[in-house]
């Protein structure tokens, strides 16, 4: 396009204008980002490449304690002030451009769940100042953030020497794994968090279930530990003998016979593994959990309801069905990977062929049947705790309660109490019976089914 000389001698002009605006600032301003950079790091810093990194919510807070003992305890903190595209524009453009004039401002800090019931303060945006192998290097942390658009967190790297920002970003990672505020909790993963849960995990105080409290068929809850728990505890003598560790277990029957009772003494049990939880559709996320799993080593993959995944034949996030992501997920752990798949179920005949009959996917069976007179008897008397029924009247339940479940007898006992104190009484054999009575009744027979898992026949149907 031709332009007169006029208009050109008028653009050039304006162009040095806005030139000059930029490099301007008020008296008594914050210093530039890029100045402070600059002198840190010995050299222009908009003329250093960035080395980057993109991070996942629930790695962020294993970032922040990485690069917290790289740092030492010389390290400066600074923020980045400005408007809201500080949380969007990339550090070599906040650095870089002649147009953007960011200044230092202070550090945004948040605090991450990194337990049950604890959490971190970690560096949320902000610059780390720091040398690492001998050479000044500037870490910028930008967490993921719903608000600005931001689905993962980034790590940004400013060095003279860019392998040596590449190395700082290796060894952050490997210590980030081995002090990894996951390993040796209970998390599960979460298609959207809360508040502060927000980054798609959650944490879960580990469960306390004693053996004492786990009522099971005689025998069976020694062969679920000694598949799951036995190995890890012999661990370094079997891959001494080359033995694989990464094992499957699966445990089926009746909704409330107590398969998920029997998974949280597994947990509570289980006080050096990381858990991970999957049920419902957060077992779409299989493939990243047996990542986590093989990362944060021992650790246990509980999938509950492990039927709708073989029934799902929709494609999952991986453009596969979910099925295989669950069978790539049993075998693509490397064999002395100790990890251990805990599957329940309620519809064992639906599950295909695939899933139960390949060793090295799932190595054990167990039923957990609903419970037999003896274990009835054991079940009111672990609810029961320190009320006061009489042994006889616990014998009479549990002889007319057949094929009734663990959470059947769990209501039994809670309604018996509420009667009680309707009356304003101690709890007494006449409400058990009475409480069992109303259970048992024609008006309550959908919601003894449902508690109890156990289904009337219906007249004229087979």
């Amino acid at each position: 396009m031709d332009i007169d000389a006029d208009l050109r001698a008028f653009l050039s002009q304006f162009v040095k204008v806005g030139e000059l605006a930029a490099t301007m600032r008020p008296e008594g301003s914050s210093a530039l980002l890029a100045d402070v950079l600059t002198e840190h790091l010995g050299r222009p810093a908009g003329e250093m490449a960035t080395v980057t990194k993109e991070i996942v919510g629930y790695r962020f807070a294993d970032y922040d304690v990485a690069f917290e003992l790289l740092a030492g305890p010389d390290v400066v903190a600074i923020g980045i002030g400005g408007g809201e595209h500080r949380h969007h524009a990339s550090l070599s453009d906040l650095v870089g451009s002649p147009w953007t004039n960011t200044p230092v401002g202070q550090v945004d800090w948040a605090d991450v769940a990194v337990g049950a019931d604890q959490t971190r303060r970690v560096v949320a945006l902000g610059v780390r100042l720091f040398h690492f192998h001998d050479q000044p290097v500037a870490v910028l942390t930008r967490r993921n953030s719903r608000v600005h658009g931001n689905g993962v967190g980034v790590i940004e790297v400013l060095c003279p020497d860019s392998q040596t920002a590449s190395d700082l970003l290796a060894e952050a990672t490997e210590l980030g794994t081995q002090r990894s505020v996951l390993r040796g909790n209970v998390v599960s993963l979460d298609l959207m968090g809360y508040e502060a849960e927000g980054d798609g995990y959650r944490f879960h105080a580990r469960p306390d279930v004693p053996v004492e409290a786990v009522v099971l068929p005689e025998g069976a809850l020694e062969r679920v530990r000694g598949h799951v728990l036995g190995v890890a505890e012999h661990a370094e003598t079997l891959r001494r003998y080359g033995q694989h560790l990464k094992r499957g277990i699966l445990l089926y029957g009746p909704p409330g016979t107590g398969k998920t009772h029997t998974v949280r003494h597994l947990i509570s049990a289980a006080t050096h593994h990381t858990v991970i939880l999957l049920s419902g559709q957060t077992l779409h996320y299989v493939r990243q959990a047996s990542t986590m799993a093989r990362h944060l080593q021992p650790a246990i993959v509980v999938l509950e309801d492990c039927d709708l995944v073989a029934m799902d034949r929709e494609i999952g996030p991986t453009g596969q069905p979910l099925l295989f992501d669950l069978l790539d997920a049993l075998d693509g752990l490397d064999s002395d990977t100790d990890v251990a798949f805990v599957l329940t179920t309620n519809r064992v005949d639906v599950l295909e062929e695939a899933l139960t009959q390949r060793p090295g996917r799932v190595d054990l069976a167990v039923e957990i049947p609903p419970p037999d007179r003896a274990a009835r008897r054991q079940l009111l008397e672990l609810y029961r705790g320190d009320i006061g029924f009489s042994s006889e009247a616990l014998d009479e339940v549990a002889r007319l309660s057949d094929a009734r479940t663990a959470s059947f007898f769990k209501e039994l006992i809670r309604r018996a109490v509420l009667y009680a104190a309707e009356e304003g009484v101690e709890p007494a054999d006449a409400h058990l019976l009475t409480a069992l009575d109303t259970l048992f009744s024609d008006q309550e027979t959908l919601s003894r089914n449902l508690v109890s898992g156990f289904l009337d026949p219906t007249p004229g149907l087979d």
